[in-house]
């Protein structure tokens, strides 16, 4: 869990970590988030003005719908909260959308899709500045759609999906089982000149640029913008990411290709842009001046 105060300014007060105590149960991770909350309401110098939470799984602004992976079913924002004040809950992936739209690499337009490649795929479709979830909640799932129809089984039950190719966890995962060695990591991967390394890179950038077309054809992003782990590979993931979605995209512009600006703390600043509007001031952000990087590593 990561945390922290915000001022209306923008400035970073106070920014923590805390374990996630998920092998105690559902209960004990929204114990875990309230005793965190109260702890950063008492670490600053006022009351704070409204809470923002970030949370996986199928969210509304008012409760955790459904979360898999900690056990959630139907849980309300005010459970997560000791504070009398307004709380916002948002999807994590979308919420960091959010803080790249108004913070970061997605500042000032109106059209983008958000897509952090790390353990898993998800994305963030950015649309006239804000982010969408479908008539469900569930819009965004790009690393579920099926680059390969008749490829390796998913976890989700489809099979070849975008995630089970393309994320870092992915790309390990299969170099090992190609290559028999263990315990190597996606970077490893793509910095090596071995021949399996190259083939399952290769088919990694694939599956992207593949699933990025399909984006691209329907909703016509202003750009795109790649995050999470596997975007640090810089050029070595965006230059071929960027020539297949070229070549598939043969009748008309593809998108540009921008990194992602504010890495780790995407999540924690979009819970502090959702706690500001829970408090009733939707018009903090914009103003806000950060240090982070968001030039386009190809335009």
């Amino acid at each position: 869990m990561k945390g922290g105060l915000v001022s209306e300014s923008g400035a970073v007060l106070l920014s923590e970590r805390r374990p996630t105590p998920v092998s105690e149960g559902p209960e004990a991770v929204v114990a875990a988030i309230r005793d965190f909350i109260g702890h950063l309401a008492d670490s600053g110098d006022g009351n704070p003005a409204g809470v923002g939470l970030v949370v996986p799984g199928l969210v509304s602004e008012d409760t955790a719908l459904y979360a898999a992976n900690l056990g959630w079913s139907d849980v309300p924002a005010t459970a997560f909260t000791p504070l009398d004040v307004p709380v916002l809950l948002g999807h994590d992936v979308r919420t960091g959308g959010l803080a790249e739209s108004v913070l970061g690499a997605g500042r000032g337009v109106s059209d983008f899709l958000f897509l952090p490649i790390g353990t898993g795929i998800a994305g963030a479709m950015i649309l006239h500045g804000e982010p969408y979830g479908g008539a469900s909640g569930w819009g965004g799932e790009i690393g579920h759609i099926p680059v390969f129809p008749d490829g390796e089984q998913c976890a989700c039950g489809q099979f070849g999906c975008l995630e089970t190719y393309a994320s870092a966890a992915s790309v390990g995962r299969r170099y090992s089982q190609r290559s028999g060695l263990e315990g190597i990591r996606a970077e490893q991967v793509v910095a090596s000149d071995d021949p399996v390394a190259i083939e399952v890179w290769d088919e990694a950038v694939e599956a992207l640029s593949l699933a990025l077309a399909t984006y691209t054809l329907l909703l016509d992003p202003t750009m795109i913008v790649l995050g999470g782990g596997l975007a640090e590979a810089g050029p070595a993931l965006f230059d071929p990411v960027r020539t297949r979605l070229v070549k598939r995209l043969a009748f008309r512009a593809a998108p540009p290709l921008h990194p992602a600006a504010l890495g780790v703390d995407a999540g924690m600043l979009g819970a502090s842009l959702l706690g500001w509007r829970a408090a009733g001031r939707p018009e903090l952000g914009p103003g806000w001046v950060l240090d982070v990087r968001s030039q386009p590593l190809v335009s």
